[in-house]
């Protein structure tokens, strides 16, 4: 997928898959979902900034709880 075209609402809930619905709600809880453009009445996506969300989500290495057991 070409990262400098701007997604649609739609592509993006099926890249991310989620619900539509679930995108315009976190559109309008502050913070919530990767950033969105309004052009003109339409809402649109970069790529970069899913992308960059969805790192953000991501927990940093050292929070993820080792496995091992210990004798």
């Amino acid at each position: 997928m070409d990262t400098n075209r701007m997604l649609t609402i739609s592509e993006v809930a099926d890249y991310l898959q989620v619900p539509v619905a679930t995108l315009y709600r976190w559109r309008c809880e502050q913070g919530k979902g990767p950033k969105g453009i309004r052009v003109g009445r339409y809402i649109r996506y970069r790529m970069e900034d899913v992308q960059k969300w969805l790192r953000s989500l991501e927990p940093p290495d050292d929070a993820i709880p080792s496995r091992r057991h210990h004798a």
